[in-house]
């Protein structure tokens, strides 16, 4: 099992990362802010105005440590990968399950199955938390209706009608996430999803982690040989991380939704941790990015029992573990792919 290694964030603007034998130095104004053995580092992160030197680029390479740039306010922009690894032969099978309509449409159903349980699951911890809150009654109403859509899922259908049930099924969820926020009322609030560009402070600190959790499930997904651009669910685009967003629908309701509430509804973010820039985009600033991404490392340190393998894992390691459970079932060591439930 591969270990649970860091994700190094840099946030700091004008950083300088540079190598020294096997260890990533940090530097800002020519002065040295940290060191890092590369050896317990999984992928780094640079937000904005962030320089790495060639010589750091080989020696993530070389260990498989993937850089990631993303804007300042978290857009991504692009990865530096190494070399391709994995067997060709797991991935030409990708592919032909992938063009295959059943095929897709059979472990799209699994996943979309599994996302629907999860969104249901938080709705339904939320309800008994304040069983005597008004809105309880209507969050244990939404868990029923999205119980109904499970129910749908369990006969096979064309992949059009999964996209269909999945699309409805996110819409009756964020319907009653309002409910789900506690404190703050004013200032965090949940009107629907808003994306390109996220237009309140919920939405932007909802994409700021679906974005941090997609970098980790690109990773999880190269790092056991899958091509995380040609998934089943989601649609081939240029640019698009398909399989790795099909692998987010099922962790995000418990790995980002979950999270978002917590920082909001414990005042750990507060209104003037974000800023409306001209486009009328909402951004969090520097101090709120840093506040969510110790949150997220800490969230990730947790440990669940996985359902499918009855072992104690790192909540951090989801990822890496759906994506083996994926392979191992494209290379028929598996009858079907186990999605993740969340208890």
């Amino acid at each position: 099992m591969k270990h649970l290694l860091n994700t190094l964030y840099v946030t700091t603007p004008g950083a300088y990362l540079s190598r020294e034998g096997d260890t990533i130095v940090v530097s800002v104004d020519r002065e040295e802010k940290l060191r890092v053995p590369i050896h317990i580092i999984g992928n780094v992160v640079c937000f904005g105005n962030v320089s790495c030197t060639p010589f750091l680029i080989g020696l993530c390479g070389e260990h498989q440590v993937t850089i990631a740039f993303l804007s300042e306010y978290g857009r991504f922009l692009g990865r530096v990968t190494g070399p391709v690894h994995g067997n060709v032969l797991l991935r030409r099978e990708q592919y032909r399950r992938a063009d295959d309509p059943d095929c897709a449409a059979a472990i799209a159903r699994l996943i979309v199955i599994a996302k629907i349980a999860n969104c249901r699951a938080v709705l339904l911890r939320a309800a008994r938390d304040r069983p005597d809150s008004p809105s309880s009654s209507k969050l244990s109403g939404a868990g029923e209706r999205l119980a109904a859509f499970i129910g749908n899922l369990q006969k096979p259908m064309p992949i059009d009608s999964v996209r269909g049930a999945e699309g409805i099924a996110a819409s009756e969820y964020f319907r009653f996430f309002d409910n789900l926020i506690t404190t703050q009322k004013e200032e965090f609030f949940f009107r629907g999803r808003s994306r390109r560009p996220p237009l309140d402070n919920m939405n932007a600190l909802l994409s700021f982690l679906y974005t941090i959790l997609t970098h980790d499930a690109i990773s999880a997904l190269e790092g056991v040989g899958l091509d995380p651009a040609v998934g089943f669910l989601h649609c081939d685009r240029p640019g698009r991380p398909s399989l790795a967003l099909d692998l987010l629908e099922e962790l995000r309701p418990v790995l980002a939704d979950r999270l978002a509430l917590s920082l909001v509804n414990r005042r750990q973010l507060s209104a003037a941790d974000f800023n409306t820039v001209e486009s009328g985009a909402i951004v969090m600033n520097d101090k709120a990015r840093k506040t969510v991404l110790v949150a997220y490392q800490e969230r990730k340190r947790e440990e669940i029992t996985h359902p499918f393998l009855q072992e104690k894992i790192a909540v951090g390691l989801l990822p890496h573990v759906q994506a083996l459970l994926l392979a191992r079932y494209l290379r028929g060591d598996l009858d079907c792919y186990p999605p993740f439930f969340w208890k």
